[in-house]
């Protein structure tokens, strides 16, 4: 007994990290949501510089104007459905969708002047880099979060999977899938950077919130492009969201008793408060 109250303790943590994760991206998903609609209805900026500025006044905005609340509902209303009937369902249209978005914009792109020269920067090799041990930690990382905090939210998942499921199948269909809405990423932003002459390693939230956008409302049809680029990226997101906050909905079921639309309840009210202090930070 004792040894169960402490992995039940442990097992804990994983959970507790995935709240703080899905909590620190609603703030994100506030910003992909208003530069989504801001997509529709035109930017009005025009030099990176007014893009950093546009950015940074979005960003300290308290609540980001709701937006970022907005967000939380959006996710909250497909979790509340439950897995089969919420997520399941919702993830048919948003993956597909965000992989035809982006297959799109990839062929777009690579007939642009001067991609290919995010190609070369992409798939070229290069030994002494791969010698460099921050390589593989980076590497590692980007696993690390690209399965949802070591693949906390899989587990979860896995969880509803009745048993005559084929385990390491499904698993290889979330490698080749993972990887490949990696690669179709990196295949579509890094050539449209190369089209402008950007240097092609930046990174962190300025290559989406003020390098990208720039980029592409300098490329022809740059309206149509940011509404598919930025619609994608929303759809992807709100999928690693609804990821994010399973693990804590579930557990607010398993040890409260509560039934589902009550645990969503619980976690979206902490998510409201504690996303809204500590936008600042993010």
């Amino acid at each position: 007994k004792g040894k169960r109250k402490i992995g039940e303790i442990l097992g804990m943590i994983p959970v507790l990290g995935s709240l703080a994760m899905a909590i620190g991206y609603t703030v994100v998903m506030g910003w992909i949501l208003k530069y989504t609609a801001g997509a529709f209805t035109g930017f009005s900026m025009d030099s990176a510089e007014e893009y950093a500025a546009a950015f940074g006044e979005m960003a300290s905005a308290f609540g980001n104007d709701g937006w970022q609340i907005i967000a939380l509902i959006l996710c909250m209303v497909i979790l509340m459905l439950g897995v089969g009937h919420g997520i399941e369902k919702a993830n048919k249209v948003m993956m597909p969708a965000f992989f035809i978005l982006f297959v799109i914009l990839g062929i777009y792109v690579a007939f642009q002047p001067g991609a290919a020269a995010g190609y070369r920067y992409i798939f070229r090799v290069e030994p002494e880099i791969l010698a460099k041990p921050s390589t593989w930690i980076f590497a590692l990382g980007q696993a690390f979060f690209s399965l949802s905090v070591a693949g906390n939210g899989t587990l979860i998942y896995g969880s509803y999977l009745p048993d005559s499921e084929d385990i390491p199948a499904s698993a290889a269909r979330v490698a080749l899938f993972d990887t490949l809405a990696a690669m179709l990423a990196a295949l579509v932003i890094i050539p449209a950077m190369a089209t402008t002459g950007a240097k092609l390693d930046q990174g962190g939230p300025g290559l989406l919130f003020i390098y990208l956008p720039h980029l592409i409302k300098t490329m022809p049809g740059g309206r149509i492009i940011a509404i598919i680029f930025f619609v994608a990226v929303f759809l992807a997101g709100m999928t690693s969201l609804m990821n994010l906050y399973e693990a804590p909905i579930a557990t607010v079921q398993e040890k409260t008793g509560l039934g589902r639309i009550p645990s969503c309840m619980v976690i979206a009210a902490i998510g409201v408060v504690v996303s809204l202090l500590i936008q600042g930070i993010v």
